[in-house]
């Protein structure tokens, strides 16, 4: 007897979604500028300052001086992939990190986000977790089908963050890669568009004002309004 035949489920009317060509997206708390070096280098530089350790997964960095960075931010701003936003916090208008969508794939639908260097002034605040969302929401506003997410296994606050995202785990590859004359086994995260329906709502849930107190801390985290929708939960990396 012939083994039966499985195929994929098929997707109909498929027709790519563009390439990433927005110069602005702006929520409650942040503004995501595309990179500019001349406008943005040096401020970023000074948010930076004093926090080398932010570079340790990622291939460039840090730099020693405000030259050195307007001089990556000229490369990178130049480039369709990866595209680069710098982000601002509006409560204070400053400048504090830089995210990029890169891997665009729009003939296959798939996108991915990266380069996420964040200084220590914008991390874990409202504003960071609103710059992934506006990404997310223009990713499948977009029409892409698959949004990756991407780390050194040994990131451990980055697989954090993609889970606390809604990000599932698909898994490692092991020597994917090396960079700063270091191995990196990749630990791999999606979210699919099937996925966003559910996790969408999650985060306009989490960003709403009611969901903080008079001080400002959180009534609800993100992480368990996202929890319930992973496909597929991070074990962890495996020691050593």
């Amino acid at each position: 007897m012939q083994e039966e035949r499985r195929v994929g489920r098929e997707v109909p009317n498929w027709s790519p979604p563009v390439w990433p060509d927005t110069q602005c997206l702006e929520g409650q708390y942040v503004r995501l500028e595309r990179l500019n070096a001349t406008d943005h280098a040096a401020e970023l530089h000074a948010a930076n300052r004093g926090s080398d350790w932010i570079w340790d997964y990622l291939p460039y960095g840090p730099f020693e001086s405000v030259a050195d960075y307007r001089a990556w931010a000229e490369t990178m701003a130049g480039e369709r992939d990866p595209f680069f936003y710098a982000i601002r916090d509006l409560a204070g208008g400053r400048l504090g990190g830089v995210a990029s969508f890169l891997r665009i794939t729009p003939q296959q639908g798939v996108i991915e986000v990266g380069h996420i260097c964040f200084a220590p002034a914008l991390q874990g605040t409202r504003a960071a977790t609103e710059a992934m969302t506006l990404l997310a929401r223009w990713v499948f506003g977009a029409g892409y089908r698959r949004y990756e997410w991407k780390c050194d296994a040994l990131n451990l606050p980055s697989r954090r963050a993609a889970e606390r995202l809604g990000f599932s785990y698909e898994g490692t590859f092991r020597q994917h890669t090396i960079y700063k004359g270091r191995n990196r086994d990749t630990a791999w995260f999606a979210m699919t568009d099937g996925d966003w329906k559910a996790i969408g709502p999650a985060y306009d849930r989490w960003l709403a004002p009611e969901n903080f107190d008079p001080d400002g801390q959180q009534r609800e985290s993100l992480s368990a309004l996202t929890r319930p929708h992973l496909v597929t939960r991070d074990p962890g990396p495996a020691a050593g």
